[in-house]
């Protein structure tokens, strides 16, 4: 199958190893993979902070950029739900019927990671091998909008030396929510200790999800703490293999509003 990798704007500009390892994963998987080269932003952002006139020469762009393909697979849940839940919408408020058509049409093909492994190729031992005890944070999005429910478990169970934890309170958000975590921070920061406490109660090495952005966020509290566990994308631990360098970089960008250490109960 020919696959069009959506790389996402956070993905190509913040952590672009996610997005290379969606497409080496792919590959390995017997995918053709193309990365259409006028992608760029979905509009989530646009549509979340209430700009959905600025939102629409976006949404046309994201149309166009990937008419034609046979699939649309992105490593991000939260991108995924905008396109399912949101494109259409933009357009169809600006009246203009044929894009919010075109969009539905596009969004009936467009996937989740672990959406388009386990529903479309049916797979959920992908090949990976990651010796590490690893926690899963299903994030908002991929967990109420898409409802991607146990797929991302599924495929993390089948990867080989890889010790899954469950994490308390794992339907909890981690605050980050993109520009909530700015306009709203002192909330932010409180729902992201407690995320951060039930992920350090697991004793866990690692902390994955299929959102970049969550991680960013996670992974820039448990930076400041010095805790020792970091956080590495789903997609990174499934192209891993024993003959492959394993993740060794954080997905812990700073987040704009941390400037202090915030405390985690024991």
């Amino acid at each position: 199958m020919k696959v069009s990798l959506f790389a996402t704007c956070l993905v190509d500009t913040m952590t672009p190893s996610v997005g290379m390892a969606t497409g080496r994963l792919l590959q390995r998987l017997g995918q053709d993979v193309v990365v259409p080269p006028t992608q760029a932003c979905c509009g989530q952002m646009h549509v979340n902070t209430g700009y959905r006139r600025e939102a629409l020469g976006i949404v046309a762009n994201h149309v166009r950029a990937f008419a034609g393909a046979e699939a649309i697979v992105a490593p991000s849940g939260s991108c995924v739900a905008s396109i399912h839940h949101q494109q259409a919408a933009v357009a169809r408020r600006a009246g203009d019927e044929a894009l919010a058509q075109a969009a539905e049409e596009l969004a009936g093909r467009t996937y989740e990671l672990s959406q388009f492994l386990v529903d479309v190729l049916g797979v959920t031992d992908v090949g990976a091998y990651y010796p590490h005890r690893v926690t899963y944070h299903p994030t908002c999005h991929s967990l109420r909008l898409l409802e991607v429910g146990d797929r991302p478990q599924r495929l993390l169970r089948a990867v080989r030396g890889l010790e899954l934890v469950e994490l308390p309170g794992a339907e909890q958000c981690c605050g980050f929510g993109g520009t909530f975590a700015v306009k709203n921070a002192d909330t932010s920061t409180a729902m992201l200790t407690d995320k951060m406490a039930a992920v350090l109660s697991t004793h866990a090495e690692v902390c994955t999800a299929g959102d970049a952005s969550c991680l960013m966020h996670i992974g820039g509290g448990l930076s400041r703490l010095r805790a020792g566990t970091r956080t590495v994308h789903l997609a990174e631990i499934l192209a891993s293999t024993e003959q492959s360098t394993h993740p060794t970089t954080p997905t812990d960008a700073v987040t704009p509003h941390q400037t202090t250490h915030p405390s985690v109960p024991a």
